[in-house]
């Protein structure tokens, strides 16, 4: 009887997982390459417009503002009207604006269609973390939100050679090639949207694809994870809960570091050299997020076996930190390429444990604003590091004391993780006092 209800488990969590999460994957890919193409649109944009590295920075970061307005309100309409109708209103929403980034003509304009980039694409990410709790039990969501966080890396991998190469050899109708990139790479999602609303399951229940006792183990397992408290109660809950707001700092400062340096990074490889291309740049571009999507699979799988996130969390922050510190002081191209390499690693090996925390301190009823608040406050952060990164590009005429500003940041977060911990040690201790007295 054993075996037959693991073979069971084994076989629907092994359909689930193939059919889900390929697909959630491919869509995360697609959003990260239309948010992050505006670091390679720079490197042509600036010029035409006639944009100085802090208007950039602000048109790069303001994306995030009309994110964090609209993150939670989104995720509670999704909770409303369901996660396919919902995720395919969004990507087609922000394929659409995506597309009109092309035609902007002055920064004002890049405000306004960044501004609703951000409106358009909020909740996406909360609501698939979301979506994950409808089909995965606690003890597989860690391992598949780091599989979803590959997307990442992978979007960089894939957008930076293919946003530069668009750039440097489609100038169709006179329109310049980054005006393109941003044409052809808003397309994508806009088709993705319709795929979704007819692709993407709902509830187990509605899985056509998954036998009758498959559904009904399935719906038994993911029940018994659920308590009884109403989701409006929970809704007040999350927003009252010190430890959504304690992440949401930490989730901050760790985006401020990582899309500071992401958003900036193709106008720092075009400062080692006059004459490299803009896809000579994309490829370059590519080899920290290569190293990143292989190392963090194998920090992700780490932190599943020991079964430990905080200092699994922590650490590559220190190691990001420690990095951009070093590839703000060194002058060699080479040995900057090398520190920006180990500072992405870090950053991108933080994202699998420590989007594992979430689950393991919230209730299921506080999980879908709970979510969505760590992501948006945390997406602030957007905003920050871009913008900071280009105003002290400006007034110093280098990226270095941007890069020392980013690595602060960082280190604030490692610390906020280390005091985290000791206090969960500490209280830890004190219930075992408890129950000893």
């Amino acid at each position: 009887m054993a075996l037959a209800s693991s073979t069971l488990e084994n076989r629907t969590v092994r359909k689930v997982t193939r059919r889900i999460v390929p697909f959630i994957f491919l869509l995360y890919i697609v959003a990260y390459l239309d948010r992050a193409n505006i670091g390679y649109a720079g490197l042509e944009m600036n010029k035409e417009l006639g944009l100085t590295s802090e208007v950039f920075g602000i048109v790069a970061g303001i994306f995030f503002l009309g994110y964090f307005i609209f993150e939670v309100p989104s995720n509670i309409l999704l909770q409303k009207y369901g996660a396919r109708v919902w995720i395919a209103r969004i990507l087609v929403t922000w394929g659409i604006i995506s597309v009109a980034t092309g035609f902007a003509q002055n920064d004002t304009q890049l405000y306004f269609i960044r501004f609703f980039l951000g409106v358009a694409e909020a909740g996406f990410f909360p609501g698939i973390i979301l979506y994950f709790t409808y089909w995965f039990r606690a003890k597989e969501r860690a391992v598949t939100i780091s599989m979803f966080s590959m997307a990442i890396p992978v979007s960089y991998i894939i957008g930076a050679p293919l946003s530069t190469w668009i750039m440097d050899n489609i100038n169709w109708m006179d329109i310049s090639g980054w005006r393109w990139m941003f044409i052809l790479e808003g397309v994508p999602a806009f088709l993705l949207g319709i795929a979704t609303y007819f692709l993407l399951t709902e509830r187990p229940k509605d899985a056509k694809w998954l036998t009758k006792e498959e559904k009904q183990w399935l719906s038994d397992e993911l029940d018994k994870e659920k308590d009884l408290v109403k989701t409006e109660k929970g809704h007040i809950e999350a927003l009252k809960n010190p430890k959504v707001w304690y992440l949401s700092l930490i989730h901050f400062v760790f985006l401020t570091g990582s899309l500071g340096v992401g958003y900036w990074m193709p106008q720092i490889i075009k400062g080692f050299s006059d004459v490299l291309t803009n896809t000579q740049i994309g490829l370059i571009a590519t080899i920290p997020y290569i190293t990143a999507a292989i190392l963090m699979t194998f920090w992700s799988k780490r932190s599943d076996r020991k079964g430990e996130r905080i200092l699994h969390s922590a650490l590559p922050l220190l190691l990001a930190a420690v990095a951009l510190l070093g590839a703000g002081y060194v002058s060699n191209p080479y040995a900057a390429m090398l520190f920006i390499t180990i500072a992405l690693t870090g950053l991108y090996s933080f994202k699998g444990p420590f989007w594992a925390l979430p689950s393991m301190v919230l209730s299921h009823a506080t999980m879908a604003v709970g979510v969505a608040v760590i992501n948006s406050v945390g997406n602030l952060g957007g905003f920050i590091g871009p913008y900071v990164v280009g105003m002290l590009k400006d007034s110093t005429g280098s990226t270095r004391a941007g890069l020392y500003f980013l690595s602060i940041m960082l280190l604030s977060g490692f610390l906020m993780l280390l005091f985290s911990k000791r206090e969960k040690q500490v209280t830890t201790t004190a219930k075992v006092n408890d129950r000893v007295i």
